[in-house]
């Protein structure tokens, strides 16, 4: 097993989080704004409308420095922080799609050649070389996320490959085409979003509102079938992941509003500037975004969570341990012989001293032995914003070493909760350690 990588208070998990959530704007925007600039472009020439190009011209350079600035470096942090956080997790799905994330990569060069072109040959090529320009990036930057979400979606939702262990099966799960076309459609609102932001800088008020115009339409739509195709989604997840979804312990009652809320606000946002484009303001597009940032912070965390115990469902738990064998890939799990030898000795990286537990140690083994099975999904300090284990010893009334031991060993019929994995004296350290947080 790999070091155990923990950002106090905050918690990994989470710090994956703000970074991934945010990532998805610059993402979802890069994805999806080429094919309304291919379309105002087209729309541009079609009808003789140069002042059009000017819309486009500041549209872009949004995209290059928001999405290829912004996003790229959100992009590196999603790799680091993933990467420290579960390196046996990401290290799984390297080996399962690191053929289809080379594919990824591929396309994404691809984007951030024609983009650049796209951008420095306004004016200096002519128009249907532009154009073709455009659609090139469109289309590469939409194959990034057919290949990405597949992997994503693979995580939540393994299907067949649990079974066969093959590329397709897993990556065409059930949760694939639902998951696809939602966000194919939400991406549409996102590029609307910051279209009217961009468009409400405009001082010809006749571009303003046609644009203005044309991005609410493609936003109110974006957003209309996402929420439908959410739908299905939700229909296509697995029965586990559906029963954790109604558990607050796991999922704050809140994040359902946001997510519902956020949906709402933008539709209203979109038809208001739909009806009255020239009050378009930038300070209420700015927010309307950052409205957007918190829905998407609670969808993607509700994502996250329904996951549980699993970092990859029913095969590795989000503490690393392999829960399940898995014959296709000649897998064992790790359960057995942990039970058998004892986490502190499974482990590569434990502190000196600590592997064998004595009454002078226990209370450090202990802590130990939570830091590497607990702190994926819990924070060990009392004011840590990820469901701190002090506030869980209160709230459980573990006042006491055999209360503690007794509920450890039954955690797994918690449905998000994975079993504990260890000896019974590890078991104990593990108790003493946490009766010591009721404090």
């Amino acid at each position: 097993m790999y070091p155990v990588w923990q950002f106090p208070a905050i918690g990994s998990a989470l710090v994956i989080a703000f970074i991934a959530s945010f990532h998805i704007l610059p993402s979802h925007l890069a994805t999806s704004a080429f094919w309304f600039n291919v379309y105002v472009e087209n729309k541009a020439y079609k009808q003789n409308r140069p002042e059009l190009l000017e819309f486009i011209k500041k549209y872009v350079l949004t995209i290059l420095i928001f999405s290829f600035v912004f996003g790229s470096l959100s992009g590196v942090g999603i790799w680091y922080s993933i990467t420290v956080s579960n390196p046996k997790g990401i290290s799984a799905l390297i080996h399962n799609y690191v053929w289809g994330w080379a594919t990824e990569w591929v396309f994404f060069i691809i984007e951030v050649v024609a983009i650049y072109v796209y951008y420095y040959t306004f004016g200096k090529v002519d128009k249907k070389t532009h154009l073709t320009i455009g659609l090139i990036y469109a289309l590469s930057a939409w194959i990034s996320m057919i290949i990405i979400t597949g992997i994503i979606a693979f995580m939540l939702s393994p299907g067949k490959w649990l079974k066969t262990g093959g590329f397709f099966d897993g990556f065409f799960n059930p949760t694939y085409v639902p998951q696809l076309l939602m966000r194919t459609s939400f991406m549409f609102a996102v590029a609307a979003l910051y279209a009217i932001v961009v468009a409400a800088t405009l001082k010809n008020k006749e571009v303003k509102s046609f644009i203005i115009r044309k991005a609410s339409l493609w936003g109110i739509a974006g957003t209309l079938l996402g929420s439908g195709f959410f739908v299905w989604y939700y229909k296509a997840l697995p029965d586990a992941a559906r029963e954790v979804a109604g558990m607050t312990p796991l999922i704050p009652a809140i994040m359902p509003h946001i997510v519902i809320g956020s949906l709402i606000v933008l539709m209203l946002w979109f038809i208001f500037t739909l009806i009255k484009p020239n009050w378009a303001k930038l300070v209420p597009g700015v927010l309307a975004i950052l409205l957007l940032l918190a829905g998407i912070f609670s969808a993607e965390s509700m994502r996250e969570r329904v996951r549980k115990p699993y970092v990859i469902d029913h095969y590795m738990y989000s503490n690393q341990i392999i829960a399940n064998d898995m014959a296709a890939k000649h897998v064992k799990s790790n359960l057995a012989a942990i039970d058998a030898q004892g986490i502190l000795h499974y482990a590569y990286f434990v502190p000196a001293g600590l592997r064998d537990i004595t009454d002078s140690n226990m209370l450090q083994a202990g802590k130990v032995i939570a830091q590497i099975e607990c702190s994926a999904c819990h924070t060990l300090q009392a004011d840590g914003w990820l469901r701190p284990l002090p506030a869980m010893v209160k709230k459980a009334g573990l006042s006491n070493v055999d209360d503690a031991q007794a509920l450890i060993g039954f955690l797994n019929a918690f449905p998000y909760m994975p079993q504990f994995a260890g000896t019974e004296m590890e078991k104990k350290a593990l108790a003493v350690y946490l009766v010591s947080l009721y404090k």
